[in-house]
């Protein structure tokens, strides 16, 4: 069916909820499926004439994140400037939704403009569209300027900051490196009447465990057991990245344990954390045997297994191992660096591993996915 009798059959059926919702998925599929951006634009811009198209959040961002990776902006440009007639008759939740995809794709000045022109549109400004505007500032990365609409807007609106605001605060924060003034945030909120949660807690672990400040995270740690605040998977790695930073390989695996302990079963980053750990302590067979420990628990490992492995592997002489990491790279068809996969190549060459530097310079050549001019000098 042509996109203009989905698109009319869509308008058709704007009333009858099964057959509207078969057209707008139908509308989707084609947009998802067109790969000339152009007629992407041109298609997006049509369809969003139809209501129910328009409450679908999820074509909005994967439209805005095609084009975004294209560093299309002009064309974002054009598809949100012509959504802003449509802000009147919705709710605010729309004008968020416009000022958050904006923010995403790192055109703050345009998120302004939209929260700015609200009242113009008859949308009230609350809470929420302030929140979507400091969560574009931290999209872009205009974190000079976020401090200074937290002072201000909130008086000039008449609305109180909710967690939310003072969760995207605290994220900017550690995004300039400023953690004492996070800290001085997080200890401040009970005086606002607000209690942090696991976004406030996992956002400064985040911030504190990955940039070596240990000391401080083990603090906050203790702080948030103290309010009965439950970890998850993505505040133990966080804990987990401290700890391999710092080389406490032994408190990292013990950490493992407490997680199943608790009920939470620990997923590739959490094992490749405890990998590179061992690598930081130049310990092989630790970093070994743990990544077997993946492949027992029955998890897959990701390119970053890899990237830390193999180098490691190759550097402390292991070249059976490097080799087979790299079968299981063409295997599960990651992408290397071709410079990682020749130094591997080289080293076979070296001690006379012909036949296996031969077949991995054959899967560079054969392989369906990305092809590898690796070489086979003929001395080395």
């Amino acid at each position: 069916m042509s996109f203009s009798n989905l698109l009319q059959r869509a308008f058709s059926t704007s009333t009858q909820t099964s057959g509207a919702t078969a057209a707008i998925t139908s509308l989707s599929t084609s947009l998802f499926k067109e790969r000339n951006l152009r007629n992407l634009v041109d298609k997006f811009k049509k369809s969003s004439e139809v209501y129910r198209f328009r409450t679908k959040t999820g074509i909005y961002n994967d439209t805005v994140r095609r084009l975004a990776s294209a560093k299309q902006y002009k064309w974002i440009e054009e598809i949100l400037e012509d959504q802003k007639k449509y802000i009147e008759n919705s709710k605010e939740g729309f004008a968020v939704r416009l000022i958050s995809l904006y923010g995403k794709s790192g055109m703050f000045e345009n998120a302004q403009k939209v929260f700015d022109e609200l009242p113009q549109r008859n949308c009230q400004r609350t809470v929420l569209s302030f929140n979507a505007l400091l969560a574009a500032c931290v999209n872009s990365k205009k974190f000079d300027m976020i401090d200074g609409f937290f002072r201000e807007l909130p008086e000039t609106l008449s609305i109180e900051p909710d967690l939310v605001s003072y969760n995207t605060l605290l994220k900017a924060f550690c995004e300039m490196g400023s953690f004492d003034s996070a800290i001085t945030l997080l200890d401040g909120l009970e005086k606002k009447g607000l209690e942090p949660d696991l976004i406030s807690f996992n956002t400064l672990f985040h911030g504190l465990y990955g940039n070596g400040q240990f000391s401080d995270g083990e603090k906050i740690w203790r702080l948030m057991e103290k309010k009965n605040v439950v970890p998850e998977i993505r505040t133990y790695n966080a804990k987990l990245l401290g700890l391999a930073s710092e080389k406490r390989t032994r408190e990292a695996v013990d950490l493992i344990e407490e997680m199943r302990g608790k009920g939470i079963e620990p997923d590739v980053f959490s094992y490749n954390l405890v990998i590179e750990s061992f690598i930081k302590e130049e310990n092989l067979e630790g970093a070994k045997q743990w990544y077997s420990e993946i492949r027992k628990n029955d998890i897959a490992p990701n390119r970053s297994t890899y990237v830390k492995l193999v180098p490691f592997v190759c550097e402390k002489g292991d070249l059976d191992f490097a080799f087979d990491l790299c079968e299981e790279v063409f295997k599960r068809r990651f992408l290397l660096d071709a410079a990682l996969l020749q130094r591997v190549v080289d080293e076979l060459l070296k001690v006379s591993k012909i036949k296996e530097a031969e077949s991995l310079v054959e899967h560079g050549k054969t392989n369906s996915y990305r092809r590898y001019r690796l070489k086979l000098p003929s001395v080395l």
